[in-house]
């Protein structure tokens, strides 16, 4: 009798431990995104990113307008998941291929990027992970904020390009709608005015915004602005093939910084949604406040990217970690 006592308690605690053991195995393998998820698996691999951003951005200075965009164009469609670098197939259409990705280039060295990490550490590092990365080193390089983020994202398998244009909002789009869009994401007022002060670097192409100079000038516009875009926009339709554009900051061009909103209160906004930015009841405070604090700027920035790249990741044993950025892996 007391043997088999002796047993049922052995193996009531062995069934204690294999229970616990499985418990802390789930907790592994999936933690959701974490400080430093790569610190025992490739613990160079965030170093490895920052110093080919670095590289490629002494090169190729609109390298990091590209990272930035790519983090608002794959993290605020659904999940933030690298699908926005897969190719077409002959089943599916890429995301880069969209309207609303009009623009977007540079994804070879993302490539570039995926290469040099995966000669350290095979196998091991997202794509997803390496854009939302190479986004964050991409602010730096343009004199933002560094802003720390965690990673642990793993990669979709599928592009998302049948509901694109469900999520990313449209440069002529109400700000209402560009609010709410955000708020679905957990991003509040102060927080897409912010993000919209990535509009701070980068281009505008002339067909995005020939309709506020065509067949007459939006009166919206200062009129001291107006000659310098119709210089750079000169047709009423642009021929898509040349790169017409014109400097969303003509003061500082290339920094990531509050002039943007001294700018579209003096209406040189040259969206839509810029304009609407300014005066909209909702946004117009935290519009100025921005405009007279970079810090301010900074602080809600830093704030909404770390929502942003936060967005419904994949992690534990969802998605994969692709072999290269632009093709998802075969499956065997």
């Amino acid at each position: 009798m007391r043997k088999i006592m002796g047993a049922k308690v052995l193996f009531f605690f062995a069934l204690l431990s294999f229970s616990a053991v499985s418990a802390f195995a789930q907790d592994e393998e999936d933690q959701g995104l974490v400080m430093n998820f790569y610190k025992d698996s490739c613990p160079q691999a965030e170093d490895i990113i920052k110093e080919q951003v670095k590289l490629l951005y002494k090169r190729h200075k609109n390298t990091a307008f590209s990272w930035l965009r790519n983090i608002f164009h794959d993290c605020a469609v659904q999940s933030c998941d690298a699908s926005l670098l897969l190719d077409s197939t002959r089943r599916s259409l890429s995301e880069k291929e969209t309207d609303r990705s009009f623009g977007l280039r540079n994804f070879r060295y993302i490539e570039t990027i995926k290469e040099a990490v995966e000669r350290e550490c095979p196998g091991v590092v997202s794509c997803a992970d390496i854009l939302v990365l190479s986004a964050r080193e991409g602010i730096v390089s343009l004199g933002g904020p560094y802003i720390p983020l965690k990673t642990g994202r793993r990669d979709g398998r599928r592009s998302r390009a049948d509901v694109v244009e469900e999520y990313l909002p449209d440069h002529n789009e109400t700000i209402s709608g560009v609010l709410d869009r955000f708020a679905a994401m957990g991003i509040d007022t102060p927080g897409v005015v912010a993000l919209l002060g990535a509009h701070s670097v980068g281009r505008t192409h002339c067909v995005k915004l020939v309709h506020r100079l065509y067949p007459e000038v939006d009166p919206a516009l200062n009129p001291d602005h107006v000659p310098h875009i119709l210089h750079k926009c000169p047709d009423q339709i642009p021929d898509p093939k040349a790169v017409q554009y014109v400097r969303n900051d003509r003061g500082t061009p290339m920094v990531l910084d509050n002039n943007y909103y001294r700018n579209i209160l003096d209406n040189k906004g040259l969206l839509i949604v810029d304009h609407q930015l300014a005066y909209d009841k909702r946004t117009r405070p935290y519009v100025k406040k921005m405009a007279k604090s970079q810090d301010y700027f900074f602080k809600e920035f830093s704030r909404a990217i770390t929502l942003l790249s936060e967005n419904n990741p994949l992690t534990g044993s969802k998605g994969e970690i692709r072999k290269q950025c632009n093709l998802a892996n075969k499956l065997h």
